[in-house]
């Protein structure tokens, strides 16, 4: 893994996914008009699996890693945001929230990686925990507004989020990883549940009706969300950490609820009040914490150093 600066294909390829994942949160809002939260995630998976079984090579690795990303970051993660979506999450504050997940990956890490996280990522941690809870304090019922149950849902698409990342982290360990093959073959995993899913809350007629009364509005958002935010942008993004440094390439993801907080106001006329702007501010700060603090930390150690040596 280089330490050289991004290229700037790498440069444009980073950007480009930032871009991707940040308009994800308006297009499934606006894929959620046609579609129940399960259906969508049915047609997204089906579109992103399906079509490429005959030429994809299975991944060589351990089913229980294939099975186990499956659930968690397609039934799991998706599931529960697609609800939160549904249920008064706003498209925007959502594309802030799910960032936790790299707060979930830590504290999950240390128990069950035996990772120990570094003193800043502690501090990051606490940042963006109480930027949550003014996030969850700026609820409301009205019309266009975050409400409880969404924030509280989405909340667990990011836990969820942070399992499927534990899972690929085993999964790269256990085989030969190769990205877009695994996410391939692991999508084909929630497909049957969220069809299931589907069936029981909707019944059967609905989902017929629903698949008939499908427009080109939700083909677009189910497309968008199956080959872009799914294949394309995550094929990229680990391809870039496989070429460069996690420090390099990490910092990008920061910019994705910047893209998700512009894109739901052009689109979705969708504006955050006072608090949740301070509460997203926040938690994107705990995350520029998170990234940073260990090149800081060095830097201020050499410094000491250096000063040290001088006297």
């Amino acid at each position: 893994m280089t330490a050289l600066a991004l290229s700037r294909g790498d440069l444009l390829r980073a950007l480009a996914v930032v871009v991707i994942w940040g308009l994800n949160f308006v297009v499934m809002k606006l894929g959620l008009q046609g579609l129940s939260p399960m259906l969508l995630g049915a047609l997204r998976f089906t579109a992103a699996s399906l079509p490429f079984l005959l030429f994809v090579p299975r991944p060589s690795m351990p089913w229980r890693f294939v099975v186990g990303y499956g659930l968690a970051q397609g039934l799991g993660q998706f599931g529960f945001l697609f609800l939160g979506l549904q249920l008064g999450m706003t498209a925007g504050m959502a594309s802030v929230v799910m960032q936790t997940q790299a707060f979930f990956t830590l504290l999950l890490a240390a128990p069950l990686l035996g990772e120990r996280a570094k003193p800043w990522q502690w501090w990051g941690l606490l940042l963006a925990f109480g930027g949550l809870m003014t996030i969850g304090l700026a609820h409301g019922e009205g019309p266009g507004q975050m409400t409880l149950a969404g924030f509280v849902l989405t909340l667990g698409a990011a836990f969820m989020w942070a399992v499927s990342n534990l899972v690929a982290r085993r999964a790269a360990q256990a085989g030969t990883y190769a990205p877009f093959p695994f996410i391939v073959w692991s999508s084909v995993v929630p497909i049957v549940p969220f069809f299931a899913l589907a069936v029981w809350t909707e019944g059967t007629s609905g989902v017929v009706a629903q698949l008939q009364a499908v427009d080109g509005r939700a083909l677009l958002a189910v497309l968008y969300l199956a080959l872009l935010a799914t294949l394309l942008a995550y094929t990229l993004w680990t391809q870039l950490l496989q070429r460069h440094a996690a420090g390099r390439v990490t910092p990008f993801s920061l910019l994705v609820p910047v893209v998700g907080l512009w894109a739901a106001y052009f689109f979705l006329g969708e504006t955050p009040l006072p608090l949740q702007w301070a509460g997203a501010a926040a938690v994107l700060c705990g995350l520029v914490v998170n990234q940073t603090g260990g090149w800081l930390w060095a830097r201020w150690r050499r410094k000491a150093e250096t000063h040290s040596t001088a006297l």
